[in-house]
């Protein structure tokens, strides 16, 4: 492969060598006029060939993409200054196309998301309005529904309060906003306070706690207040989701770097279809019974990002009728 500039200057020097021979050997003007056209034509064959034919393929090309959706890519082999324009265009027009793919990801997901908090809001608005009204057209003196109405409407108060609280903690994530406060901390004293906060919830739905491992003192590296949210989603989410007089076990295993924590029911258990997706923002297993038990939708997908930020994964095995093991490790020391 040759330069550009050798190929523009090997056309000039064929132009004037085809002059210089012309005024050499023929005396006849015509004639000297003649070979040096030749020559003249020779040297714009060079440069249309070497030259503008490239820079037509990439006019064509630049053209291509107005409509969003070309796939051309621009070849050249005609001087290696060519060769490099086009390895750098071509990569360019991936970047771009890479990014329409991912706009037009970020727009569904977008639209997904802003239907998925319009629903959830409206919900317990519209009930919250609903026994308010009912309320303020004569319910407020039937001692026999009022208390229950402003029990439900509280409730949905709290719903919505949960509901925004975790659209910023989820919107402050993703943005890198939230900084974690990475320390040591002792995860056993930790577990155990959250277990006993847990108690009284486990209690109200018939369902025992238990834990394992849990002895002696375990130090570890991370975010202490952000990890307990983590234990509190998980147990919360267990608890929900167990029949009556089922067991949720809290299970801690020490590893040589790090500390493993299992939350474990023997609950009602998720299908493998839905395995997948159930730490996306708002996916619902059973949509009916989610919203019966209460939840905004967005607490595993909070769990995901903070188990993520603290260098570890969060993995979830499942068997209908059978129960439900999430897993999570935390290091034990700093990883620089």
């Amino acid at each position: 492969m040759y330069s550009l500039r050798f190929q523009l200057l090997f056309a000039t020097i064929v132009a004037a060598v085809g002059g210089a021979i012309s005024f050499y050997y023929h005396s006849s003007l015509v004639l000297s006029f003649l070979t040096l056209f030749v020559f003249v034509l020779i040297s714009y064959g060079i440069l249309y060939a070497f030259v503008y034919r490239p820079l037509q393929r990439i006019q064509r090309v630049v053209t291509a993409q107005e409509d969003k959706q070309s796939i051309q890519r621009f070849l050249a082999n005609s001087s290696d200054e060519f060769q490099q324009l086009s390895e750098s265009f071509n990569a360019m027009l991936d970047s771009f196309r890479a990014d329409i793919v991912q706009m037009k990801k970020l727009e569904g997901v977008r639209s997904e998301f802003l239907g998925n908090v319009s629903h959830e809001l409206r919900t317990p608005l519209f009930s919250t309005q609903g026994l308010i009204e009912t309320l303020l057209h004569g319910a407020v003196d039937d001692k026999k529904v009022n208390r229950n109405f402003l029990k439900k409407a509280l409730n949905n108060i709290e719903r919505l309060n949960l509901l925004l609280e975790e659209l910023i903690d989820i919107s402050r994530i993703e943005s890198g906003e939230m900084k974690l406060r990475l320390r040591y901390f002792d995860i056993v004293s930790m577990i155990t306070s959250t277990v006993a906060e847990m108690q009284n919830y486990a209690e109200q739905r018939n369902v025992v706690l238990s834990m394992t491992g849990i002895n002696g003192t375990m130090d570890v590296y991370g975010d202490r207040e952000r990890l307990r949210q983590v234990l509190v989603n998980l147990i919360e989410n267990a608890i929900k989701y167990s029949e009556k007089f089922s067991r949720v076990t809290i299970r801690l295993s020490k590893q040589p770097d790090r500390v493993e924590i299992t939350v474990e029911d023997n609950g009602i258990g998720i299908a493998p279809q839905h395995l997948p997706r159930i730490f996306e923002r708002f996916y619902r297993v059973d949509k009916g019974r989610s919203r019966n038990v209460g939840g905004s939708g967005l607490g595993l997908a909070i769990v995901k990002h903070i188990v993520e930020a603290h260098g570890s994964n969060i993995k979830v095995e499942s068997e209908v009728g059978i129960g439900t093991r999430f897993t999570f490790t935390v290091n034990t020391s700093s990883v620089e």
